[in-house]
This record gives C-alpha cells, structure tokens and sequence, in this order.
C-alpha cells in the first residue's frame, strides 16, 4: 500500500498519516523498494528497439534551492532527472538524478547507448551538453545515430484585458526551429513533446517534482529512490492511454503498458509482482 501512495503522488508525512506508520518506516519502504526498481529497470529494460528516442531534463531540487547553497554542492540545490522515453511506446528507457551540466548530459548517454539496439533517432532540446560541437552526443554515439535538436525560444507576452490593463501571458513558445545535427533525422519526429508530457507525468505521480510545495526531497539518496519507483512503476504497473489497441467488432479496447507497447512483458504488473520479482544483483 506504501508504495502504492508512493507511485499515486501521495507525500511522506501524508502516507505516515493514512497507514498509522512512523515517518522513518515510510522512508525505509521507499529506500527498500527503490533499490530493488532500480535493479530491476537494469535487468528488464535492456535490448530496446526504438526508432525514435526523445530526451529530456525534468527540474527538482534536494534540501534547498541552488541559490541558497554553495555551487559545488553535489548533494544538495537543483538536482534534474534526465529521463529518455521512447516516442511510440511511451516507455522510460533510461533515467539518471544529477546536476544540469555537460558531464552529467555524457553519463546519462552511456547510460542509455548499451540499452539499445540497432540506429534510432534521437532528438533533445537545445541543451549545449547535448547539442554543442564536441557535446556529449557526439562523444558518445558519434555517427551511430541520427541526431538532432528542438530549438525553442518562450516568453511572456503583454495581453490587453477588457479593463485595458497590461498583464502578462503564460509563457509559450514564440519560436520553434528543428535542427539536424547529424546523420538523417526526420524532421516531424524531431520533437521533444512527449519527454515533456513525460515530465508532467513525472510531477503529477511524484510529490518530490510538485513545484512551490513542502514535499522536496531532503536528501539525495531518497530523491534517487524516488525517481527510480516512479519509472519502475510508469513502465509496467501504469497502463498508458496513448498506447492502447482500440477496440474491434469482437475486442474491446485494450489498455497496455509502455512495457507491454514495447514487448517487454505481456499483461499488466501489479505492486506486488513488481516488488516480488527476482532481479539478479
């Protein structure tokens, strides 16, 4: 049930309150069953065949804001999840907790290289880690891949009320230009929108990416186990409506997983399975 609220968006001291469990219990079910998601996505999502890989960088932060800390603070400030999801299956490939910088964007690319299988396209936004000359793209894959990136420039632009007073408008994206940077890409699978409709996923069933509450994490580890639970979960336990075979004369609609989209398993896992599967250290 713990892990359960966990992957539901529900936070530490909110679970503790539901359960009649102590606070320090949740988190050692947390440390636990993130450990053992962790494996698991090693040992299960491997040999991947994707045409297309998007990829993608989802803010959070551990014990304070990064301006409230000193730069080289490796465990506490903004620490992003970097996560690359398959555009048809919807399923999270690979996933790394670091800081926003090029040595971070290149371990998170060695990551994901052995875990695929055959050319794919990959595109990212217009991160220079990523997209640089000498970038970690380039160092990792080389020609192996065809690669290219999303450039958007956002702003908020004035709008006129009906009482003719200025007030600004959401930001939205007053430029988008698709970048080749290597090999072929497709120019219309070139988009980083569903990493970022993964993104918000990610901040509705996780409490640690909710922006402007209480419910960050307070230590790293915790954050890594966190994020590690939550993929675990999204990739075998979540059916995912953009995935689902639509109904027939004879079937009703099916939902999937992003796992079952992409071959990995044939139903639907639940909580408990995901927790009991043996997983080889």
């Amino acid at each position: 049930m713990v892990v359960k609220m966990l992957a539901e968006g529900c936070g530490i001291r909110a679970i503790g309150r539901l359960t009649g469990l102590n606070k320090n219990t949740v988190l050692n079910i947390l440390e636990t069953a993130g450990q053992h998601c962790q494996q698991l996505l090693e040992d299960k999502v491997k040999n991947i065949c994707a045409k297309f890989v998007s990829i993608d960088e989802i803010f959070g932060f551990v014990g304070c804001l990064q301006q409230n800390t000193v730069k080289m603070d490796s465990m506490r400030g903004d620490q992003y999840g970097f996560l690359a999801v398959d555009q048809d299956s919807k399923l999270i490939i690979h996933w790394h907790v670091g800081k926003r910088t090029g040595m971070d964007a290149s371990e998170f690319l060695r990551g994901l290289k052995p875990k695929m299988v055959g050319r794919f396209q990959l595109t990212s936004d217009q991160f220079k880690g990523y997209c640089a000359p000498g970038a970690s793209v380039a160092t990792v894959f080389g020609g192996e891949i065809d690669y290219g990136f999303e450039y958007k420039v956002m702003a908020k632009e004035p709008i006129l009320t009906p009482a003719r007073a200025l007030r600004p408008n959401p930001r939205k994206v007053i430029v988008c230009k698709r970048i080749a940077v290597s090999g072929k890409p497709v120019r219309d699978r070139m988009t980083t929108n569903i990493s970022e409709r993964c993104n918000l996923s990610v901040r509705l069933f996780n409490r640690r990416f909710t922006r402007k509450t209480l419910g960050y994490s307070k230590s790293l580890t915790n954050h890594k186990m966190a994020m590690a639970l939550q993929v675990a979960y999204f990739n075998f336990c979540r059916t995912h409506s953009a995935v689902k075979i639509k109904a027939t004369e004879t079937e009703p609609a099916k939902e999937r997983t992003p796992a079952m989209a992409q071959g990995l398993t044939d139903h639907v896992w639940t909580a408990e399975e995901l927790l009991n599967l043996r997983v080889i250290p």
